[in-house]
């Protein structure tokens, strides 16, 4: 494996300026970076970035904890975080926690002990960034869940406003008996919940269900079952992410009823197979883009300057109104 002294001798530099042709930190000649760059590729020299990290204290990694991969919501955050950390010269390790806090607890040591330069997660309800576990002094964002601080970056959706103008175009498209699934494994949940009773209230309605579950696809198939089996069955569902959304989505069409004239079905994120299916899915459209590089951007200014103060970035979501609740 070639070194650095390797490269340094074919280019006729030092080692030093090689170290600054790949940190990109520093003013070089162009002819100089290209016979460098050249000498590398000859060379196919690959930096240590272990070591180097060991050196300057702090890696060229970060980390990302999400709660489910399985969410497109999730899969769409974790391309914009990449991209981003990409254009910095990073590199992202992605942990997936499963809404279970010993994983997590498990993969923030992890990530620790990696001597990553920060760390972009959405925490489960018993995270508490105070604790002795996590009190590592290493760089937070966190993202879609709230929690109860202010001494951490969070970039979230404005989740009460987004399910409160979802559940008011239900109303407005002729749906009144609006049943309602909602994670229970974050604050996400609990805050849509608020908006969908909301506008309920505000339409002086009262839901016909409205149920805290496992934000799974099996859980929220058997829950809508148990919905349309009813002699008043709901005319709408509403649903709080989009695994929950394919569960009910699947429940409508296996009780041989149709979607839009019989059950209206809504949720959020504008994952691919709800644009796809016969009809498509009205859903509240995250910024998933927005949220991943913001947190990103968040994350590389807490790491430049650890002692700024934190910042709360709200996003708003889009509605796309489809066929799904089109109206009876």
């Amino acid at each position: 494996m070639a070194s650095i002294k390797d490269v340094a001798k074919a280019a006729g530099v030092s080692t030093a300026t090689v170290s600054r042709v790949l940190a990109k930190n520093a003013p070089i000649k162009p002819e100089t970076r290209d016979r460098v760059l050249k000498a590398v590729a000859d060379l196919n020299y690959r930096p240590n970035l272990i070591a180097r990290s060991l050196r300057v204290q702090k890696s060229a990694k970060i980390g990302l904890v999400v709660s489910d991969i399985r969410n497109p919501f999730f899969t769409a955050i974790g391309r914009a975080v990449e991209d981003a950390a990409y254009e910095q010269g990073y590199s992202v390790l992605m942990c997936n926690t499963d809404e279970d806090p010993d994983k997590e607890e498990l993969y923030l040591n992890l990530l620790y002990d990696e001597n990553v330069a920060g760390v972009i997660f959405s925490p489960t309800h018993q995270f508490d960034i105070h604790s002795q576990t996590y009190n590592q002094k290493m760089p937070f964002v966190i993202i879609d869940r709230a929690i109860e601080s202010n001494d951490v970056d969070m970039v979230l959706l404005d989740n009460v406003a987004a399910a409160y103008e979802l559940t008011e175009h239900l109303i407005s498209n002729g749906y009144k008996n609006l049943a309602g699934l909602f994670g229970d494994a974050s604050t996400t949940g609990q805050e849509r919940s608020r908006g969908f009773h909301k506008a309920l209230k505000d339409h002086h309605l009262n839901p016909a269900a409205a149920h805290f579950i496992s934000p799974r696809i099996q859980q929220g198939y058997e829950t809508s079952m148990a919905l349309l089996s009813q002699p008043n069955r709901p005319d709408a569902i509403f649903t709080s992410n989009s695994l929950l959304t394919a569960g009910a989505y699947k429940a409508v069409r296996d009780s041989k009823l149709k979607v839009s004239t019989d059950v209206a079905i809504v949720g959020f994120d504008d994952s691919t197979w709800g644009a796809l299916v016969d009809p498509p899915v009205t859903v509240i459209e995250q910024p998933t883009e927005e949220i991943g590089r913001t947190a990103t951007e968040l994350l590389f200014q807490r790491i430049q300057e650890p002692s700024r103060s934190p910042k709360t970035v709200i996003l708003k979501g889009s509605l796309i109104a489809r066929g799904s609740s089109k109206g009876k």
